[in-house]
Formats: C-alpha cells, sequence, structure tokens
C-alpha cells in the first residue's frame, strides 16, 4: 500500500498525533487537519486516525489532485517539495510559488514563454518546467527547491510576525519543512 516514496517521506515528516492549543486548525494527525478527515467521512477520534488512511487522503489530495506525480516525472526532487509544502499550506501556495519562480527564471522570456500564476499544474505550467529542466538541468531543479524554500520561510516569518502564537511553531517549521 505505501509505495509513493512521496507521501511516504511527508507521512514521516508529519508525524503522528498533534493537538496544539495554538493551532487554529485544531487536532491534526498524519499533517491532516480533523475538518479534513471529517469530510471523507472518519467518525472516530483523531489520535486513532490510521496512517493508511492518512496515505489514502494525501495522495489524493497532496500528490494526484494538483498534479504532483506530473511534475515527479519531470523533477522528482521538485515533486516532494511542493507535495510537503501542499500539505503544510495548501497546494496551490506551493504552485503559485513555482509559477512565478519560473516566469523569473526564464531570462525575459528568451527560454519559455510567462506562465499564468493560477495555482494549478496544466500544460503550460508543466512545459515551463520541462524547458527550465531541459536548460538547467539537475542543478536547477535544486535551485527550485532552493526558491520554493525561500518562499516558504518568508510566508512562515510572516505567520508568525502577524501572529504571535505561531512564534509556537515557527522554529519547527523552519527546521523540518525548510531544512530537510
Amino acid at each position: 500500500m505505501f509505495t509513493n516514496p512521496v507521501i511516504n517521506s511527508v507521512l514521516k515528516n508529519e508525524g503522528g498525533y498533534v493537538d496544539h492549543p495554538n493551532d487554529t486548525g485544531g487536532p491534526t494527525h498524519w499533517g491532516i487537519t480533523e475538518k479534513t478527515v471529517r469530510s471523507y467521512g472518519y467518525t472516530g477520534k483523531m489520535i486513532d486516525f490510521t496512517k493508511e488512511d492518512a496515505y489514502l487522503i494525501l495522495e489524493k489530495n497532496y500528490w494526484y489532485q494538483p498534479g504532483f506525480d506530473k511534475v515527479y516525472a519531470i523533477a522528482p526532487v521538485l515533486a516532494l517539495e511542493l507535495c510537503d509544502t501542499g500539505t503544510n499550506m495548501g497546494p496551490a501556495v506551493g504552485i503559485k510559488w513555482l509559477q512565478r519562480w519560473l516566469n523569473v527564471f526564464n531570462h525575459e522570456e528568451a527560454h519559455y514563454a510567462d506562465i499564468a500564476v493560477d495555482g494549478k499544474i496544466g500544460p503550460g505550467t508543466l512545459k515551463a518546467l520541462t524547458q527550465f529542466i531541459e536548460k538547467r538541468g539537475t542543478e536547477g531543479a535544486g535551485v527550485l527547491v532552493t526558491s520554493l524554500n525561500c518562499s516558504q520561510g518568508q510566508r512562515y516569518l510572516e505567520l508568525a510576525e502577524g501572529r504571535t502564537a505561531n512564534e509556537s511553531f515557527v522554529y519547527g517549521w523552519m527546521k523540518g519543512r525548510i531544512n530537510l
């Protein structure tokens, strides 16, 4: 069942049950909020929510649905970063960062055309990513991951500055998500 190495990595990073009083999302288990598990019909206690059920939800919502499986075919390391970010912040957030970075890395459209920043992995994003990787190779994929981490770190800083209760989490976010 646990055949997707990216989802396995996300599960490992997310860990088990957490119910922190400063978390406005409430209890989570395996990185999935109570609201999400309830939307899938789970009625039990969050602490009893299984890794197997989490795997299925993560793979559907944070792998196939946003199109990270298609990114994986082009740049596996980038798919891992996007899936992990998507689990933490919602898939569209990381996708928009990817689209913005691809647009500024296209050398004023000399390497490929600008793409819409719409938070969706569509043909335009996949084409731009493919052309970027063809031009920049493995090094380019690493630079994209670093670039996404820069954007994510900035968002964590803003979240902590905007709500002091988030200071409870910011060190762990940086350690576990940016310093993977």
